[in-house]
């Protein structure tokens, strides 16, 4: 059994993908995952957040008439049948009244919560299912549509970033393997959304779908997962920071994870733990290319001689410090944890100082003025708050790294003798991943230099 989480532009990609699943579907039971299409997601919060503060009646017809545009020419392209082409237009409609009065609600009340929000995102993907399902179902594939609701993805309430609830996975077998082994059709799911229990929906937060791929797949014990991307598979680096990165075949699990948790944007970061659970592999693939084998996620890597495997870059972030003398460190720690926590802030990295209270944390740069006004509160003359802005994080991943002496000596060496100062350095207990923090300015060229250092481009 095999599962694809697979992301579309436009109607043409959505018919080259079912041709696809039409393929593997001969002699695989498979899942389907679906991502909006391309840009979708972006336009549905911009929309929502325009009509909770200035947006009119107008304004939501001409953006609901773009989104119908874009949608119903991709079914003229994906759907081969005028029959099911008929019926997943009059499924797409539904949808679309339905988008035009939620946008309308939030016009009246003036006012945008999380769980509004997440509703109105989920129009992406659950647009994106029945025209994929209707796509195969005219390539002659017995396919249904479904939401991550209908398919027992359950959440907590934590709007924007939910996560899925414990006890889903039977809930999720029951659903789905009825569809696979008596019906024998391909469910087509919507990535990135479920719901909570009173049935409002939520979402799993940015790149989703590939950790709705992987919760279905451990429910189902697949025995791979496959997430269609546009790239070959994962690199030593982001090509676009460096040109000459090169593709990795095999990687851990622990190491992808380290590589996504900082900033490799390839995988969601919490996508690989249902999977790790039963050991089954993620592989990443290119759609475009769907012959070439691809990076195969799994719980053992080859042997290699790098030591360093990958390189991952974030190349616009910020850094909080909270600094004192006089209190109990683990205390301070709780509270700022606490604080950021509840504004919802995620942490990248931390640093700190035994001799003086000093505390720096790293965080997005959306996220910076947020956290630093939230820990501001804590002021009271002896605890200082500040904040560095525009700063880059590094990070050096690779299982080799651990019990191999020098490597953090020949990153900072390197970087040395290139006139790069490090501001802040953080290590693995596992000693998988170094991390480091630059100006912003030194960000690409720090990398770079890391990249040459250890030979990733050979």
């Amino acid at each position: 059994m095999k599962f694809g989480g697979v992301s579309v532009k436009d109607g043409e990609a959505i018919l080259h993908s079912a041709n696809l699943v039409k393929k593997f579907a001969n002699d695989n039971e498979v899942v389907v995952v679906v991502s909006a299409m391309s840009g979708v997601t972006d336009a549905l919060i911009n929309a929502a957040k325009r009509c909770s503060s200035e947006a009119s009646a107008g304004f939501i017809k001409l953006f609901v008439a773009d989104m119908m545009k874009r949608h119903y020419e991709a079914v003229e392209k994906a759907v081969q049948s005028e029959d099911i082409k008929n019926r997943v237009i009059n499924a797409l409609e539904k949808l679309f009244d339905e988008l035009e009065k939620v946008l309308l609600g939030i016009t009246y009340l003036g006012e945008l919560t999380k769980r509004s929000e997440d509703y109105i995102v989920s129009f992406g993907e659950r647009l994106v299912a029945p025209i994929f399902s209707a796509s195969l179902l005219s390539l002659g594939v017995d396919s249904v549509a479904l939401t991550g609701c209908d398919a027992g993805i359950l959440t907590d309430r934590n709007y924007g970033k939910a996560k899925p609830l414990p006890g889903i996975y039977e809930l999720i077998r029951n659903r789905i393997e009825p569809l696979l082994k008596i019906k024998k059709t391909v469910p087509v799911v919507t990535g990135f959304i479920g719901c909570a229990e009173d049935g409002s929906i939520t979402t799993l937060g940015r790149g989703g779908s590939d950790y709705t791929a992987t919760i279905l797949a451990s429910a189902l014990n697949a025995d791979e997962v496959w997430l269609w991307k546009e790239v070959n598979g994962i690199m030593t680096c982001d090509p676009k920071f460096v040109p000459n990165a090169k593709f990795i075949p095999q990687i851990s699990y622990q190491e992808a994870m380290e590589l996504s948790h900082f900033g490799a944007k390839i995988l969601h970061p919490l996508a690989l733990i249902p999977v790790m659970r039963k050991n089954i592999p993620v592989r990443i693939k290119n759609v475009f290319n769907p012959d070439f084998e691809g990076t195969v996620i799994c719980a053992g890597t080859k042997e290699t001689k790098d030591v360093v495997k990958a390189l991952s870059l974030i190349p616009k972030a910020g850094i909080v410090s909270i600094s004192g003398a006089g209190f109990d460190f683990a205390e301070i720690m709780t509270e700022v944890f606490r604080i950021l926590s509840e504004e919802k802030v995620g942490v990248i990295m931390v640093a700190q100082s035994s001799s003086e209270l000093s505390l720096s944390i790293v965080v997005d740069l959306k996220d910076l003025e947020k956290a630093y006004q939230a820990l501001k509160k804590m002021e009271n003359g002896v605890i200082r708050v500040n904040k560095i802005e525009n700063v880059s994080v590094i990070s050096a991943v690779g299982a080799g790294m651990a019990g191999t002496p020098g490597v953090a000596g020949k990153i900072f060496s390197a970087l040395g003798r290139n006139g790069i100062n490090v501001m802040m350095i953080s290590q693995s207990c596992s000693e998988y991943n170094i991390s480091f923090v630059v100006k912003s300015e030194d960000g690409i060229n720090a990398v770079r230099i890391i990249h040459d250092e250890f030979g990733l481009n050979n």
